[in-house]
C-alpha cells in the first residue's frame, strides 16, 4: 500500500508548482507537493528570498519570499499535502492507466492519477569560478557565496559580484544602498541584463556606489582564516589589478542536475521537456510539465508563464481523471475557495 494517495502529485514546490496546487484544488483535486528542498519555494526560497521581483501581475513591487508566502495562502483552502527535503527518486507506471507510483529517497511512496513535472531545471548547483585553489575556504566562512538570503549581512561591506547577467545587475543595484562599495566584476563588456536595469546601474556608478570592472575575471582570492581581503583581477592581456573586498558574490547561474527524471523517458533536452503545450502533457500520457522546465516553440521562461501553464495542465488533469465530463470554465470570482477555508489576509 502507497503511504500516500492523491488525485495529482507535483513534483516541485516552485511558484509554478504552488500554482498548481490551487488550480488543481479550484477544479476538486487533492494535491501532494514533493520537493527535494527543505522548504517550500524553490530558487525563489533558496537562492534569493529577498529578491524584489517587478514583473508579477498585481505587484509592482514584491519581494520572492512574499510572492512564494502568498501562493501558499492561496493554495492553503484545498489542504495539500507537502513532502520536503526528499528527492523523487523512482516513477513507475500503475496497471491498466490508472496512475503512477513515486518513490522518494527515504522510501516513501505516493499514489497519483496525473503526475505534474513543475521542477524549474530540476535540482541545482552553482557554477563557480574555476582556477581558484583556497576557493572552499572561503565558502566555508561564507565570504564567498552564490545566493543572498539576507542582504543585511552586506551592510558596509565592500562586495565584489561577479557575473554580467540579470541577477549580477539586480544585486548590484539592491545592494548599492548597504554596502561600504559594491564591485561588478564581468568577463565581457556587454552585459546580459534588462534595459532599465542597466540604466539604473549606471546612475549608482555615477553616484560613486558601483565600480564596474569589465572585462575582467577573477584569478585570485587573499585572506587569512576563511576572511577575505582582496582578490586579483586579470584583463584579457593578463594585466593584474588588486581590488580589496570583503565578501564575493557569483551570479553565473545554476548547472541543472535533472536527477532521476533522465531514466523516466521524457526526452529531456538541456534540462527542458518538450510537451504538448495545448495540454501541457509530455510523451508519457499522465506525465505533464509545467514551468520552466517545460519546453514548446514560443515559450516565454517567466513566472507567470507557469501560471497560465498551471491552468492549462488543471484542464488536463480533468480530461485525465474525468474523461466522462465535459470541461467548464469557473470562474473564482463567483465559485469562491471551499467553505470554512478563508485565506488569511496578505
Amino acid at each position: 500500500m502507497p503511504d500516500f494517495t492523491t488525485d495529482v502529485a507535483i513534483i516541485g514546490a516552485g511558484p509554478a508548482g504552488l500554482f498548481m496546487v490551487f488550480e488543481a484544488g479550484f477544479m476538486g483535486y487533492k494535491a501532494v507537493v514533493l520537493d527535494s528542498l527543505p522548504q517550500v519555494g524553490g530558487q525563489l526560497t533558496a537562492l534569493y528570498p529577498e529578491k524584489p521581483i517587478y514583473d508579477a501581475p498585481g505587484h509592482p513591487y514584491i519581494l520572492a519570499a512574499d510572492l512564494i508566502k502568498n501562493l501558499q495562502q492561496q493554495a492553503a483552502p484545498y489542504q495539500p499535502t507537502y513532502l520536503l527535503h526528499e528527492a523523487v527518486t523512482d516513477l513507475q507506471e500503475l496497471p491498466d492507466n490508472t496512475g503512477f507510483m513515486l518513490t522518494r529517497a527515504n522510501g516513501q511512496t505516493v499514489q497519483a492519477k496525473v503526475v505534474i513535472i513543475a521542477g524549474g531545471g530540476g535540482l541545482f548547483a552553482p557554477r563557480k569560478p574555476a582556477g581558484l585553489a583556497n576557493l572552499p575556504e572561503f565558502e566555508a566562512s561564507g565570504a564567498v557565496s552564490y545566493a543572498i538570503t539576507h542582504k543585511a549581512k552586506f551592510t558596509g561591506q565592500t562586495i565584489v559580484i561577479a557575473g554580467g547577467g540579470d541577477s549580477a545587475v539586480d544585486w548590484a543595484i539592491e545592494l548599492a544602498s548597504l554596502a561600504q562599495h559594491v564591485h561588478v566584476v564581468h568577463r565581457r563588456t556587454d552585459f546580459r541584463a534588462a534595459e532599465a536595469s542597466l540604466a539604473q546601474l549606471q546612475a549608482h556608478v555615477q553616484a560613486g556606489q558601483v565600480t564596474l570592472h569589465t572585462p575582467t575575471e577573477i584569478a585570485a582570492l587573499h585572506g587569512e582564516d576563511g576572511h577575505l581581503t582582496s582578490l586579483t583581477l586579470t584583463d584579457p592581456n593578463g594585466q593584474p589589478t588588486t581590488l580589496a573586498a570583503t565578501a564575493l558574490v557569483c551570479c553565473f547561474g545554476l548547472q541543472p542536475q535533472v536527477g532521476a527524471l533522465e531514466g523516466w523517458d521524457l526526452g529531456l533536452e538541456r534540462g527542458t521537456i518538450t510537451v504538448d503545450r495545448t495540454t501541457m502533457q509530455t510523451r508519457r500520457k499522465g506525465l505533464l510539465c509545467i514551468g520552466d522546465m517545460a519546453a514548446y516553440e514560443g515559450k516565454v521562461p517567466l513566472i507567470l508563464t507557469g501560471f497560465a501553464e498551471a491552468a492549462v495542465a488543471a484542464k488536463t488533469c480533468q480530461a485525465l481523471i474525468h474523461p466522462e465530463k465535459k470541461y467548464k470554465v469557473q470562474y473564482s470570482t463567483s465559485k469562491g475557495v471551499p467553505s470554512g477555508q478563508v485565506m488569511d489576509k496578505i
